[in-house]
């Protein structure tokens, strides 16, 4: 059954989805994306995909609309090639942040993202950790919103055995994640109380819980400019925290991240490989990436077999 699985990449998660196979014991399957000189994408799939179940892996990250479209245009190839079923495996969903009108006149981008897979001929979508969970509800088609929840848990376990943690959600918005993974863990729990005075701007107040002499672990579905992330650091640092470690499922690491996160006091930022970081990894001793492949590919084996994907829900 499983040989009549087809997978395929754009250029965002070639490694990603080379380990995928890996784990299902499958060649990754061949095509080509390549840009003409005016910049338009053009897709070729090389292999016989009639009647077959094909998988797309691909993040829409940065550049977020050149992998958006690469993706579409491979997903009409499909369709036009005769494929029994399309599934896009979206590790990362780009324009998640965009799931409601915040203000007069603004759009819903999520929701025109996932008319856009839909119509190009989607059948299911898998994605991991998206930023809203309302977005499962702008598809017509089955969503599998799998969490890196057990990859993180299992990291955070064999690390600080034996030590004195707590997970510290860096908003309030957070604080149901983070109580999930101190439930798992067996460890207490605190929140930053941040207030915004601007986009990608966090002002933070004060820590509610004790952190003194504890090591903390904050905890956030993504990390994008760091601002959040260094801001709680050191507030966790001036309430008396002995380490301070930071864990999230998509690193995002745009503008200032990198710099932040090296001169902040954080001695540890743990991501998976949602989004391919590139030389981003090598300009930051502090980053360590765990992989969602194993995670991925059991959700894959599984919906093609007809099976429960629920037991992979954290």
């Amino acid at each position: 059954m499983i040989d009549k699985i087809k997978i395929f990449c754009g250029n965002s998660n070639t490694q990603l989805a080379q380990e995928i196979c890996e784990n299902l014991g499958l060649p990754l399957s061949e095509s080509l994306v390549r840009t003409f000189s005016d910049g338009e994408i053009r897709v070729e799939i090389c292999e016989n995909v009639r009647g077959r179940d094909a998988y797309i892996v691909q993040s829409t990250c940065a550049p977020t609309n050149n992998n958006l479209m690469e993706m579409l245009i491979m997903m009409d190839a499909l369709k036009r090639a005769s494929a029994a079923k399309i599934t896009a495996v979206i590790p990362y969903y780009g324009y998640a942040r965009q799931d409601r009108k915040a203000a007069p006149r603004t759009p819903i981008t999520s929701k025109l993202v996932a008319d856009l897979i839909t119509t190009a001929g989607a059948d299911r979508v898998v994605t991991v950790d998206l930023h809203a969970g309302q977005i499962q509800g702008f598809f017509n088609i089955p969503v599998d919103n799998l969490y890196a929840a057990p990859v993180i848990v299992e990291y955070i376990k064999k690390e600080f055995e034996g030590q004195n943690i707590i997970m510290v959600s860096p908003d309030a918005g957070g604080t149901e994640r983070a109580r999930a993974f101190a439930k798992r863990i067996g460890c207490t729990l605190a929140v930053i109380d941040k207030r915004r005075s601007a986009p990608n701007v966090a002002e933070v107040m004060h820590v509610i819980g004790d952190v003194r002499d504890k090591v903390a672990i904050l905890l956030d579905d993504m990390i994008d400019t760091a601002g959040t992330l260094t801001h709680g650091a050191r507030a966790l640092k001036q309430h008396g925290a002995s380490k301070i470690y930071a864990c999230a499922t998509h690193g995002v690491l745009s503008g200032p991240a990198i710099e932040r996160i090296n001169e902040s006091d954080i001695t540890e930022v743990v991501l998976t490989n949602t989004i391919p970081l590139g030389d981003k990894v090598e300009k930051s001793s502090k980053i360590r990436l765990l992989s969602v492949a194993p995670l991925l590919a059991e959700a894959i084996r599984r919906i093609h077999e007809d099976e429960s994907v629920s037991s992979l829900f954290f």
